[in-house]
């Protein structure tokens, strides 16, 4: 009974449900709780859930489903800015020479300290999005910024892979290097045209076919397959499905619903369950007892870079570009959190045999301390929410 799939989805609600019971006892974000309670029922403390491949495909679901409703609160011309650019850039080359030279610095081999730079470079939109939309600050400025930003830093994100990988085996050709980011950045301009073009005002007219009316729950499950389309579409080009789900959330956001049910609505309440499971599989990933002596004072200097370098890089260009001393803080504090993004760029150097377990360990535990940390300083220190 304990490995089928009722009793597993059952056990998963039933720890997020406790997330949110922790979070108010502590009074923190509800994600913190939920990580919080992952952590307690997975390996790390009773062990009775592993990250198992359902584990991983509904944590999954819950990503994609949360960015596509973020996705439908924001215009295209809200968060794509060449501002955001700069600060995007900024906050992936400074992590990447912070994490090279920490690893460089505790004796790690050229290819581990260039694979833990790379994991540094990642920024998690989920995190930090759905922090802002609990604390009812998403449209804000800093907001904009932060999501704009990391969805280039997912980009960016992707040629530092590539140019990480090709250094380590020593393949570099600039025409590998270029042609995976070419495909991500057509992907998304062309996605977004589409988007914008021809689903928006394709999804209007379907709700006014009597098709939509008769079954008003036909214009949701059709937003839902576009969400998912482009988020196999992202995947498929080594983007995060995360951003493919978030741009077509933006290409839906428009679009004005009449007869039917409102898929915006639907949206947020399959996010209320499947993101929830998504938090607590962040903490049901990570193995306390895989912490060596040796390897904690690199995993505590790894999370301090982690954090330093992506406020300074972010902090800096977001000041001079006008934002004020708190919104910049805002920028620099909330693309701090590198979430299931690095995670799994380190999973990928572990399979390829490109960086040590030591290595991977530190990148897990410090993915999940800037998780943790991030909500922590936006709601109590940088907007006092108590």
């Amino acid at each position: 009974m304990a490995t089928s799939i009722e009793f597993q989805m059952s056990l998963l609600l039933l720890v997020a449900f406790s997330g949110y019971l922790l979070a108010g006892r502590i009074n923190q974000s509800a994600l913190i709780g939920q990580i919080l309670a992952g952590l307690l029922i997975g390996p790390s403390l009773f062990g009775l859930i592993t990250y198992t491949g359902f584990v991983q495909s509904v944590a999954q679901l819950g990503a994609i489903i949360l960015l596509f409703v973020i996705g439908l609160q924001f215009k295209l011309k809200d968060i794509f800015s060449v501002r955001y650019g700069i600060i995007a850039l900024s906050g992936v080359v400074v992590p990447w020479i912070g994490g090279f030279l920490t690893a460089k610095g505790f004796g790690f081999s050229f290819a581990n300290a260039i694979f833990t730079g790379t994991a540094l470079t990642a920024t998690s939109i989920a995190i930090t999005a759905n922090v802002l939309k609990e604390i009812g600050k998403l449209q804000t400025e800093a907001a904009k910024a932060i999501i704009g930003a990391a969805v280039i830093d997912d980009v960016l994100s992707l040629l530092a892979l590539s140019l990480s990988k090709q250094m380590v085996d020593g393949t570099f050709s600039l025409s590998a290097l270029i042609v995976p980011v070419a495909k991500a950045v057509l992907f998304l301009g062309i996605g977004l045209y589409i988007g914008q073009k021809f689903l928006n005002p394709l999804i209007e007219r379907v709700d006014k076919a009597a098709i939509a009316q008769k079954y008003p729950e036909f214009v949701f499950i059709f937003a839902m397959t576009i969400a998912f389309f482009y988020a196999l579409v992202a995947e498929m080009l080594h983007l995060s499905a995360i951003v493919g789900a978030f741009m077509a959330g933006i290409s839906l956001s428009g679009a004005v619903i009449r007869h039917s049910k409102n898929f915006k609505e639907g949206a947020e309440y399959l996010s209320i369950i499947f993101s929830s499971i998504f938090f607590v599989s962040l903490g049901i990933l990570v193995d306390v007892h895989v912490i060596t002596p040796t390897i904690v004072w690199f995993m505590v200097a790894l999370t301090a870079v982690a954090v330093a370098t992506k406020v300074a890089g972010c902090f800096l260009p977001a000041k001079l570009q006008g934002f004020s001393t708190q919104e910049a803080a805002v920028v620099g504090f909330g693309m701090s959190p590198r979430g299931e993004v690095a995670m799994i760029v380190g999973l990928i150097g572990l399979n390829q045999n490109l960086i040590t377990q030591e290595i991977y360990t530190a990148i897990i535990f410090m993915s999940l301390l800037t998780t943790v940390l991030t909500p922590i300083i936006l709601r109590q220190w940088l907007y006092n929410k108590k």
